[in-house]
């Protein structure tokens, strides 16, 4: 062996791919690998590939993986005959990357570790991170196997959490070459997964009764973007039974199920309009808490095997909204949808009821963003009182969360479901540094997690406002904000809603608010004074102000001390006698930081260790290879 086949059998090579939307994740155990020599046996003993994605509509591009507490390893099967790219990307685009790309050539599999710059330009990584395991292709495809930290220790490289992963993805019909892959065209692509989140099984009994809500050849609109909602009626049931999967039929982008005011007419039933249009029947409106998310990708939801969803009952959903987003980024014309929802369900009941539980920011104006603010911090709170009241009275001995959807528009860009008891924080009940819109659904718990009387919660959102100019308030439409986190959990009890709102006084009094007009008879209420602000309503009046980084920021740590107004409301349009009561947000005893990430030491450091191993293995074969001649 000589020191450039030597070098040439330590590089490995890794391309991750970009998804827009959510695939569930793995819990199995997987091939751990050291450093070393890469082999490339045609085998994939010792590593158990739990999960697995499709990456591309197509078909063409498909990945599995597995994963330990330290490892990750991934098998990709690509329909080509040239080279496969993989990667992690901060925002789905191609700069600032963390990419390998590998094939199969005259029979020899090989990988490596790229990045790319913010002018999107490759460059090969000093320190390769990932490790060649094997390699193969026939006369249609090629399949590599290959292996990383979750923490590499490299600057270059992306750390793999728990939270959401935009993964790239591309592919060539030639290997790469001497001067470096060809450009790939467009077979390229992006995905949103969560690699470290394990999803629910889909396992159900043989023959479990199913509906389905389903849209009716929907013609999807000449524009990149489209939400459509429509409204459906549940079936009429003469008993009680549990829904105990939610899965997908023929789906286009992501869904979101809402359930209804069950006092709506049944002319409504089967009804669609565009969401959050001007001309959105009423109706539409009543629809707020979400049930269900799935996003491209996902694998349905399934209840744990002692819960379900109840419906047949008098306090269970009658009436629901099934919101679809469409992505027409070719603007493409004459396309019809009849994607839906398949839920099973069982007259065979298990022990308990799920409820759902909104926590977070109350959908309100009062609820508003700066523009042009990078780290705006929106705090939602289920607070002490409420839990205390509501739960003394339900449930005395708590209730289990299993699983959490973090909700957030399109300025959303982290989220946490923060846990506190007597004023510690606990461990999160879920959080998301990597927040994509597109990528909503519930996340399935590791362990589930008991909420006492007294504990509280906190729905903590960032958001980006850069290139905005005006005020962004919170509401129903994607470019409207909201902070929220819907908490699966059982047994259910007579818990709706668990929220806050910042008092507006202390928010208008920030940018020079001295009076408004009283009584109130417009909604947006007016400004009386100051002057310049007289006879505008005070969302004009938050527009006007000459917002800053510096006063934007000022503004947030002001917003989060002030006093706020308590939502705690039961099923239906009761309320807590907590509701509506204003108290100021509690003093935190601690801070739970996040789970230590591995120590690293300095990227040079690691080099020239690898670079001083690779000296001395090629001097010792260079000594033996002298005294075998002797």
């Amino acid at each position: 062996m000589t020191v450039r086949q030597l070098l040439d059998d330590n590089v490995s090579v890794l391309v991750l791919s970009r998804r827009s939307l959510v695939d569930t994740v793995l819990s199995s155990t997987c091939l751990s690998t050291s450093k070393g020599n890469h082999t490339s046996s045609n085998s994939s003993a010792g590593t158990r590939f739990v999960h697995s994605a499709a990456l591309d509509a197509d078909g063409r591009y498909n990945i599995k993986w597995g994963f330990d507490e330290s490892t990750i390893t991934f098998e990709v099967e690509v329909k080509t005959r040239g080279y496969i790219g993989f990667g992690l990307s901060p925002t789905g685009a191609m700069s600032s990357s963390d990419i390998v790309i590998g094939g199969v050539l005259n029979g020899s599999p090989y990988l490596l570790d790229y990045y790319t710059d913010s002018n999107r330009k490759v460059h090969k990584d000093p320190l390769q991170s990932y490790q060649l395991l094997y390699g193969r292709e026939n006369d249609t495809h090629t399949v590599l196997a290959f292996s990383r930290n979750l923490q590499t220790c490299d600057d270059n490289d992306k750390v793999i959490t728990g939270s959401t992963v935009r993964v790239i993805w591309a592919f060539h019909a030639e290997d790469v070459g001497v001067s470096g892959p060809v450009y790939h065209g467009t077979n390229r692509g992006r995905k949103s997964l969560r690699l470290l989140n394990p999803g629910t099984s889909s396992s159900i009994p043989a023959g479990t009764t199913f509906f389905d809500l389903q849209n009716e050849e929907v013609p999807v609109p000449h524009k990149d973007t489209t939400y459509w909602c429509q409204i459906f009626q549940f079936p009429e049931l003469k008993k009680k039974h549990h829904i105990i999967r939610k899965g997908h039929e023929n789906l286009v982008h992501h869904i979101l199920l809402y359930q209804c005011d069950s006092n709506l007419n049944k002319s409504e039933i089967n009804r669609g309009h565009e969401c959050y249009h001007p001309n959105m029947p009423d109706s539409f409106f009543t629809c707020e808490t979400v049930l269900f998310a799935w996003a491209i990708g996902g694998e349905g939801f399934t209840y744990p095997p002692h819960v379900g969803m109840s419906i047949g009952t008098s306090i269970d959903p009658v009436f629901v909204q099934m919101e679809i987003h469409f992505d027409n980024p070719s603007l493409q014309r004459g396309i019809v949808d009849s994607s839906g929802l398949r839920l099973y369900y069982s007259p065979s009941l298990r022990r308990y009821d799920a409820g759902v539980i909104e926590t977070g920011v109350w959908v309100s104006l009062y609820h508003m963003l700066p523009p042009g603010i990078q780290d705006y911090i929106t705090e939602g709170h289920c607070t002490q009182e409420c839990l205390q009241e509501s739960l003394d009275s339900e449930m005395p001995s708590g209730i289990h969360v299993f699983a959490v959807l973090l909700h957030a528009h399109l300025a959303g860009r982290a989220i946490r479901a923060r846990h506190f008891r007597q004023q510690v924080e606990l461990q999160p009940l879920a959080s998301d540094d990597q927040f994509d819109f597109n990528f909503q659904e519930f996340q399935p718990l590791s362990q589930e997690r008991i909420i006492l009387p007294g504990d509280s919660l906190i729905t903590e959102c960032r958001y980006n406002t850069k290139g905005r100019m005006n005020m962004t308030w919170g509401g129903l439409s994607t470019r409207d904000e909201m902070c929220l986190s819907y908490l699966l959990y059982y047994p259910r009890v007579n818990l709706a809603r668990c929220e806050s709102l910042p008092e507006i006084t202390g928010q208008l009094k920030f940018i020079g608010v001295k009076e408004i007009q009283e009584p109130v008879t417009t909604w947006p209420f007016v400004i009386k004074s100051p002057k310049k602000y007289s006879n505008l309503s005070f969302t004009e009046a938050m527009d006007k102000y000459k917002w800053t980084r510096k006063r934007g920021k000022a503004f947030n740590d002001i917003v989060r001390k002030l006093p706020m107004n308590v939502r705690c409301s039961k099923i239906g349009q009761e309320e807590w006698s907590i509701q509506g009561m204003i108290i100021s947000p509690p003093e935190l005893k601690s801070e739970q930081t996040s789970a230590a990430v591995v120590a690293c030491r300095n990227v040079s450091e690691i080099q020239c260790e690898r670079s001083l191993a690779l000296l001395l293995t090629a001097c010792l074969l260079l000594i033996l290879q002298t005294c075998s001649h002797l």
